[in-house]
């Protein structure tokens, strides 16, 4: 008898459980079909809420992103005092150089040849030439315009901002250095100890 109670005791804790899930389930289902339904916008999406008719929103005025602060002019926007920049913002090392050369056959050598005298391989294919590096205006114009004609493009050149990093596109400039140097250096140019070395191969 005993064994009965409990027995019919247990049925219903078992039952009075089900319920309990049972119900659970029945209001929590619910729910998860109208996250499906949330009301949000997607990028573009019109909006009868605002006057202008969209959605997305322009960020207030001096809005800065979170450790995106730019107030170094020189170095993100290649220019001093509003005029293009005769320096660099950091010491061009080999490391910086080798990382220069590595983005410029990415990005560059393609229209601009692999050693910048705008021969490229789809030049090549009868793309427009772009004009040379070695030519006397580009190896007299300042690093602050090739940092500006890489931000923000220049006649067919599209801007590459949204590719190549702000240190990147410093790096490629002064790759481009090294390439104007090195099709326009002369023997007088080279130190005493690599001249003599010169002369001994002579």
């Amino acid at each position: 008898m005993v064994n009965d109670r409990e027995k019919i005791k247990e049925q219903k804790s078992k039952r009075l459980l089900f319920d309990l899930l049972f119900l659970l389930f029945a209001f929590a289902v619910p729910g998860c079909n109208d996250m499906d339904r949330q009301p949000k916008f997607q990028p573009l999406d019109p909006s009868s809420f605002f006057s202008d008719g969209r959605s997305a929103r322009v960020p207030p005025a001096d809005t800065v992103a979170r450790g995106d602060l730019r107030d170094d002019e020189l170095l993100y926007a290649g220019k001093q005092h509003g005029k293009d920049a005769e320096i660099f913002p950091f010491p061009i090392m080999a490391d910086v150089l080798a990382r220069g050369r590595e983005r410029y056959d990415i990005f560059c050598a393609v229209c601009h040849g692999r050693v910048g005298d705008g021969q490229g391989m789809i030049v090549k294919r009868g793309f427009p030439t772009p004009p040379s590096y070695h030519t006397d205006r580009l190896r007299q114009a300042p690093v602050g315009h090739f940092f500006d004609v890489i931000t923000n493009g220049y006649g067919r050149m599209f801007s590459y901002s949204d590719r190549i990093p702000v240190e990147d596109r410093w790096a490629i400039i002064a790759y481009i250095r090294a390439l104007q140097l090195s099709q326009n250096a002369s023997v007088a140019d080279l130190p005493a100890q690599d001249r003599a070395e010169l002369d001994k191969v002579k």
